[in-house]
């Protein structure tokens, strides 16, 4: 009884974790977030370029013009 319980525990917890997940996604994606997973997501230079300043590359690798 106790292993079934520790499981609905730990699959509960999963499940949270992956409702977060898709959550913060979603969110990021409405409020047009380029590269969810670059860690300058929206301060990088890339997005400064899009919006005219000189700036070419943030570094990070994650955009298909600096690749």
């Amino acid at each position: 009884m106790s292993s079934l319980i520790s499981n609905l525990i730990v699959i509960g917890i999963l499940a949270i974790l992956l409702g977060a997940a898709i959550t913060y996604i979603v969110r990021a994606k409405k409020r047009g977030v380029k590269c969810i997973g670059c860690p300058a997501a929206g301060t990088c230079s890339h997005a400064h370029k899009e919006n005219g300043d000189p700036e070419s590359s943030c570094g990070c690798g994650c955009h298909p013009q600096s690749k």
